[in-house]
């Protein structure tokens, strides 16, 4: 027994010295690196032939070194803290509206009602020309952000070019301190299951999900819950925490954090009684949930508290911090790993071990983990649903429609034409619209690639440095007649696809994102799913058993 014990301590002695005989190698390292650095820098302005920027210079390298490490360590100079600190709040000096460029202008592509841009008449498709008198053309969707943003009650001027109008329209608005909603919807539906659109875990998340799931307790009496994260990115880890303890026991462990410094460990237990831990509750998530997003889904999934819906989440499991630096810089930096009550960590790619700059995502099964009823769960690949629902895989036409624009474009000639339109959740795109939709498409000169034509071409190419292309090109011409025949008729055979898409974005120009969120409602196999779930108790309980 006295012998195991001097081997224990001989061995924590030798991995103290090791740690710190590591420690003192890689200030050595840091100390030549930097002098190195500053000799490199200093002997680049006195000596090469042009003019030099340090400051642009120094923001280059380091990019290109933290670069290396993974995607969420990222430099912060001053000039950009205020865009981190939306990140974090919800909040900005603004207008708040959604932009995007089209090549030639940054456009509304989105306002926001009830703030400044939606209150002073801004549209969606208006194109910015110019803001306080500096000239929009060209600018980047970033560049033209910055213009607009500022301290809440100073103004900013305006000139825009609105579809259907000759002359450039002039607007001064008032900027605001816009607060983005974490929940912009929620509601209970007629089959007495409430619903809560959670689009980000900014400031309070877990505080406005009580308060709207109370209220839905207190005015009905709901047979379920449902908590859509899909396209949520994540945000912060205690609001992710504060959401789960509404509906398991206080003191239970959620997540953890490991990581390399000592502070960096931590493990985060509910701290509250819950609202509700007997309500059905079911979640559903996509490829675009991730982060926080997954440390709810997850942890719901690992405690069997609710029932998991949708595709495969994003795989985020990094913990970032940011650390204050000299000049009022800041650095975002990967701290930890996180891990859910199961003690498996969800993140997809081991940045530690990539061999260059390409990181790929693999279906290979992770590590087997067991939820606290025995289900066994895999780790590594982000959050597998329960019930794992297939999105419909939209056709070549229909991505290309969506990607050029030419569905926003449309709804912005269709919305300059129509005063008003149905409900949100009744609105259709009937004949006449989209046989007007698909006159303004040919009007365009709509054209696009296919697959198919991309590989005739090659098939072409490979022919003829074969010497097969002369006797098979009387086939290969015959191919592309009849792939062009095809082509043109794919408007129609992906109608339904093309006009759900034409059905937001038009009812979202007279309802904004509550309304879109409504009208994507109708036609949501996840959610249809949900209330299938969560309306058959014998269903729900066989899910979540071993």
């Amino acid at each position: 027994m006295r012998y195991r014990l001097w081997i224990y301590l001989l061995m924590g002695m030798m991995m103290s010295i090791g740690g710190m005989a590591q420690e003192k190698q890689n200030n050595f390292e840091i100390s030549k690196s930097l002098d190195i650095y500053n000799s490199l820098l200093r002997e680049l302005n006195l000596n090469y032939v042009d003019e030099i920027n340090p400051g642009e210079l120094n923001e280059t390298a380091i990019d290109a070194m933290l670069k290396g490490l993974d995607p969420y360590t990222v430099f912060i100079p001053e000039s950009e803290i205020e865009n981190y600190k939306l990140m974090t709040t919800g909040e900005y000096g603004g207008i708040g509206a959604l932009i995007q460029f089209d090549g030639e202008y940054t456009r509304i592509s989105d306002p926001y009602e009830g703030w400044p841009a939606q209150k002073a008449g801004l549209r969606a498709g208006d194109a910015i020309l110019s803001i306080n008198g500096v000239d929009a053309h060209k600018k980047t969707t970033e560049e033209v952000s910055e213009l607009l943003k500022g301290q809440p009650g100073t103004e900013v001027s305006l000139k825009i070019k609105r579809y259907g109008e000759d002359k450039p329209i002039e607007k001064t608005l008032k900027r605001e301190k816009v607060k983005i909603d974490n929940i912009p919807y929620s509601t209970v539906f007629d089959n007495g299951i409430g619903y809560v659109t959670l689009s980000s875990f900014t400031k309070d998340a877990g505080n406005e999900m009580k308060q709207r799931l109370l209220d839905m307790k207190k005015e009905h009496q709901l047979k379920g819950f449902i908590i859509d994260l899909r396209g949520n990115g994540g945000g912060l880890l205690n609001e992710a925490v504060d959401i789960v303890n509404l509906f398991i026991p206080k003191g239970q462990p959620v997540v953890s954090t490991k990581g390399k410094a000592q502070n960096s460990g931590h493990i985060y237990n509910t701290n509250n009684q819950p609202v509700d831990e007997q309500i059905p509750l079911a979640i559903l998530v996509d490829g675009g949930s991730a982060s926080a997003s997954e440390i709810v889904s997850g942890s719901i999934q690992d405690l069997d508290r609710g029932v998991i819906i949708g595709q495969r989440t994003f795989g985020k499991g990094l913990v970032q911090n940011i650390l204050p630096l000299t000049y009022n810089t800041q650095m975002k930096v990967t701290i930890a790993k996180y891990y859910i009550p199961s003690g498996r960590c969800i993140q997809e790619i081991d940045y530690s071990h990539k061999k260059d700059s390409t990181v790929t995502k693999t279906d290979t099964l992770g590590k087997p983990f067991k939820t606290m009823a025995g289900r066994t769960v895999y780790e590594g690949h982000g959050i597998m649903p329960d019930v794992k629902i297939t999105p419909e895989k939209y056709a070549t036409v229909t991505a290309f429609l969506y990607a050029k624009n030419y569905i926003f474009d449309y709804a912005t000639k269709f919305a300059h034409e129509h005063k008003s339109i149905a409900p949100a959740n009744e609105f259709k795109i009937d004949d006449e619209t989209y046989r007007d939709f698909m006159n303004f498409v040919k009007e365009k000169e709509f054209s696009y690639t296919t697959e198919s034509e991309k590989i005739l071409t090659d098939l072409k190419t490979s022919a003829k440095e074969e010497g097969y292309l002369e006797s098979i090109k009387t086939q290969l011409d015959a191919l592309e007649k009849q792939l062009q025949a095809d082509k043109e008729n794919d408007l129609i055979k992906n109608r339904k696809d093309i006009e759900e898409l034409l059905r937001l974005e038009i009812v979202g120009r007279y309802y904004y994102q509550v309304g879109r969120i409504v009208a994507s409602l109708k036609n949501d196999p996840d959610l249809e799913e949900a209330f299938k779930i969560l309306l058959d108790k014998n269903r729900y309980e066989s899910i979540l058993k071993p």
